[in-house]
């Protein structure tokens, strides 16, 4: 029995380390068709590159409008513009800023709602490469229908090809492998 119950867990532990290389290799390298254009561009927040990078695409008409998702409570239109100070400021007419959302589900569940009002097709996920896989996962869920392109950006403190050589960003990688199983298993349990 003892042996048994020995045996399963170092199945189970070699099970979720396997997964976890396959995770931490997986990790999107590149934007998915860059050029091509949506509808709308939804940006999660948890890092100004996002935003950044959101405006800009904005900007370079790669969509017709921007939802930015989980803004603090405290955060301006004016403050989120002034990470992208080249992007022009009659753009902001354009974006639209969500308060609602406090993790990754209720991100997707606020860009779901905004995306039917908007009679949204197509869009733009803009969040961290090490953050898109379950972002994807909690989107597509909410968002059956829409076409949803990955559009990650690369932080320059996160180097994910050399993830093991960083016990932070190792760390860090886990935590969003814990994560996404946990977003992976409770989908059927979601009403």
């Amino acid at each position: 029995m003892v042996l048994r119950s020995l045996s399963l867990a170092i199945l189970l532990l070699a099970a979720l380390a396997g997964g976890f290389v396959w995770f931490a290799s997986s990790l999107p390298a590149a934007v998915e068709a860059p050029e091509r254009r949506t509808d709308a561009i939804v940006v999660l927040t948890g890092g100004s590159e996002r935003v950044a990078e959101g405006l800009h695409l904005l900007a370079a008409d790669r969509a017709d409008r921007l939802l930015v998702s989980g803004v603090h409570p405290t955060v301006t239109l004016e403050e989120l513009m002034a990470l992208a100070p080249d992007v022009p400021l009659e753009l902001s007419s354009r974006v639209v800023l969500g308060y609602l959302a406090g993790d990754t589900e209720g991100n997707a569940a606020e860009a779901a709602e905004w995306v039917k009002a908007e009679g949204v097709a197509s869009l733009r996920l803009v969040t961290a490469a090490y953050h898109m896989p379950r972002s994807l996962l909690e989107f597509r869920r909410a968002l059956p229908e829409v076409e949803i392109l990955a559009h990650p950006v690369f932080p320059a403190a996160v180097q994910q090809e050399a993830w093991w050589r960083d016990g932070d960003l190792a760390s860090l990688l886990v935590g969003e492998y814990l994560k996404y199983l946990v977003a992976l298993a409770a989908g059927p349990f979601r009403g």
